[in-house]
């Protein structure tokens, strides 16, 4: 046998041999070459990945820097952040004590050994902080891993259930007899309710004009609560614009914008002709439903009086466009495939999702209809709907096109109202839930699942127990959180979050630091609604870009049309329009000079310090994994504090 690596030549005519070894010494001179060319070419892609990088780290430092400059001016402090800085200080102070503790090794001496008010005052701590800090830690830590373990389970079983319904296929269908469905066009009303929705009111209702519905059988409103008059006319003229083509559809505005979605709805369901139709769908201005929407969604109804909603699934066009969409794309995705799909299934009733719905009116109507005492209106009716009787139905196979919010900004105000929104609904709605004549198993899922669990427990351990304890306990070694607190359990249930997104897994970390990272806001949100705080009243309207993918639904003809309707447009507005078009560019483009610069947010700024502090804390006591959670925690307090995710507008 050959060693590796040797040739074997075999030659029948020994005079052939010079020629088989000089072929062999081109082809090893071949394969050097080719062999020193490849190293060049990994050498130079290497340099140049190399050099992308730091151009990159240099522009996020320096980005880095001038958000820490603006630092300086002034802005009013709330409760939770002088809490915090409070915080923050008096672990500082820790820090230093602990570090001069260590270069002079007090914690090794003796008590005979002391000399010096520094050193007995460090024993003094020592033993206070044993005796009366570290037990009231570990109660609290306790209480809260008691409440992590409970959602932690809720949140596994709610796998369970997801993996139940695919693999028992437990869809809702509906009979698809030929003859039944080509006569059961019931009367639909399309709702499109929108405010200063400039960038994605065109393709909103081109989408809805596009339904494939007899016309006869459905009516678009356009409910307008915009306060600047060129956006008004704009939407005012694309309505009629589609009237010319034959579109049945009107458009609505209000002169007193009270009650924001809510009595917008409200007011459009009070018209005269309301009476004539049976079921509403509603729909978001950057919403773009497929053409065949309400005939997979209304069927559902025949035969089922019953049922009082029919919820379709969100899909967006940006979800890969930075790292913020992906990481709300992940929350979504489990939202809607586990969270929706499971309840629908298995109990009939979920959260409406305020669009992308198709409501039965008599059922609006028996459950008192849109209220304003809320901002989570669509939750509002839905819990009120579900205590009078009402079904509801969740279809994952149906979806509808939409927008994620690009820039964190827009993303925290948006998270904020959907988490100061449900407290106030609780507090509203406990008496009605405990009184109401539905089964106890019902009233236990609204008030501890539906609410306490996900709504009021979730942001209250993520940040108390990671944001707070977990600190804490670098300054308390006696409060030690364990291991499988701080990293197995929440890798698990932020696998099982990725589940239904499985292209998302390269960001399982990111996501899981993410989180942690938003439960600042979402704690603050959820105090303020459970103690009716003013902010928790506050509606701002999520802002949009307007983005379309390939697949719009705008499509090709209305591209080819683009001037016709232009010609049409010009027609149709009269000077005193064409003035307030003009002032309305004006005004954009000031916006665009004034506004349109990135924040520096507070709370993670300094949530951020104090998660470093500990991880400089835990260095001392070489505590491996808390010291690589800490750290990078910290880091992604500091990115997002910055304002350095998602959408950059300066």
């Amino acid at each position: 046998m050959a060693p590796a690596g040797s040739v074997v030549v075999t030659m029948e005519n020994p005079n052939n041999f010079a020629v088989v070894e000089l072929e062999v010494e081109k082809e090893r001179t071949k394969n050097k070459k080719q062999f020193t060319w490849l190293v060049l070419l990994k050498l130079h892609m290497a340099i140049s990945l190399l050099s992308r990088s730091l151009l990159g780290l240099r522009k996020l430092l320096s980005t880095a820097q001038k958000r820490v400059l603006s630092l300086g001016k002034r802005q009013r402090m709330g409760r939770l952040l002088v809490l915090l800085r409070a915080f923050l200080a008096v672990s500082f102070a820790a820090l230093l004590l602990e570090i001069y503790a260590h270069k002079s090794e007090l914690h090794l001496m003796e008590a005979a050994e002391v000399r010096g008010w520094v050193q007995e005052a460090y024993l003094a701590w020592l033993w206070f902080r044993a005796a009366y800090v570290a037990p009231l830690i570990v109660s609290i830590s306790r209480f809260c891993i008691v409440l992590f373990l409970i959602q932690s389970v809720d949140r596994f079983a709610l796998c369970l259930g997801c993996f139940w319904v695919k693999f028992r296929k437990m869809k809702p269908r509906f009979e698809k007899d030929d003859d039944a469905s080509a006569s059961y066009y019931p009367m639909v009303l399309v709702q499109i309710p929108m405010c200063n929705e400039s960038e994605v009111y065109e393709q909103s209702i081109s989408a809805a004009c596009q339904l494939d519905w007899p016309k006869e059988k459905m009516l678009i409103q356009v409910l307008d609560d915009s306060d600047i008059k060129s956006v008004q006319i704009l939407i005012r003229n694309e309505v009629n614009l589609w009237r010319q083509k034959g579109a049945n559809i009107v458009y609505r505005h209000r002169f007193f914008r009270t009650g924001y979605k809510a009595g917008n709805l409200q007011s459009a369901m009070s018209c005269d002709y309301v009476k004539d139709y049976e079921f509403v769908a509603i729909f978001d201005a950057d919403f773009q439903p497929n053409p065949d929407f309400l005939k997979l969604t209304v069927p559902h109804f025949k035969d089922n009086p019953e049922l009082g909603l029919v919820q379709a699934r969100w899909s967006f066009v940006n979800k890969d466009e930075n790292l913020l969409t992906r990481l709300q794309n992940i929350n979504l995705a489990f939202h809607f495939e586990v969270e929706q799909q499971v309840n629908g299934v298995f109990l009939n009733f979920f959260g409406f999702n305020g669009t992308a719905g198709v409501w039965r009116i008599k059922a609006l109507e028996d459950s008192g209809g849109w209220l304003e005492r809320t901002t989570v209106e669509d939750m509002d009716i839905a819990v009120r709907a579900h205590l009078h009787g009402w079904k509801f139905i969740f279809l994952n196979d149906v979806k509808a096109l939409c927008e994620l919010p690009e820039s964190y900004e827009a993303y925290k105000k948006q998270q904020y109202r959907w988490h100061s929104g449900p407290m106030q609904l609780f507090k509203l709605c406990l008496p009605a839930i405990i009184s109401a004549k539905i089964p106890a198993w019902k009233k236990f899922n609204l008030i501890f699942l539906f609410f306490l669990l996900r709504k009021l427990i979730l942001p209250f351990y993520s940040f108390t127990l990671f944001c707070v304890i977990l600190p804490l306990t670098m300054f308390v070694p006696e409060a030690e959180l364990p291991l499988w607190v701080i990293c197995y359990i929440p890798v698990a249930t932020s696998i099982l979050n990725i589940l239904p997104s499985p292209k998302s897994f390269p960001f399982l970390i990111p996501y899981l630091l993410f989180e942690n990272t938003m439960s600042v806001t979402k704690f603050n949100a959820m105090i303020s609604g459970l103690f009716q705080l003013g902010s928790s009243y506050e509606w701002v309207v999520t802002k949009k870009t307007g983005r379309a993918s390939e697949s719009d639904l705008l499509g090709l003809k209305e591209k080819a049309d683009a001037e016709q309707q232009d010609i049409h447009l010009q027609k149709q507005v009269s000077e005193s329009d064409l003035e307030s078009l003009i002032e309305m560019e004006d005004e954009t483009v000031t916006e665009k000079k004034k506004g349109g610069r990135n924040r520096v947010y507070r709370k993670e700024m300094v949530l951020a310090c104090l998660l470093l502090t500990a991880a400089a804390r835990s260095l001392l006591s070489a505590q491996g994994v808390h010291f690589y959670f800490l750290l990078f925690q910290g880091i992604s307090f500091l990115v997002v504090g910055l304002d350095l995710i998602g959408e950059q507008a300066s």
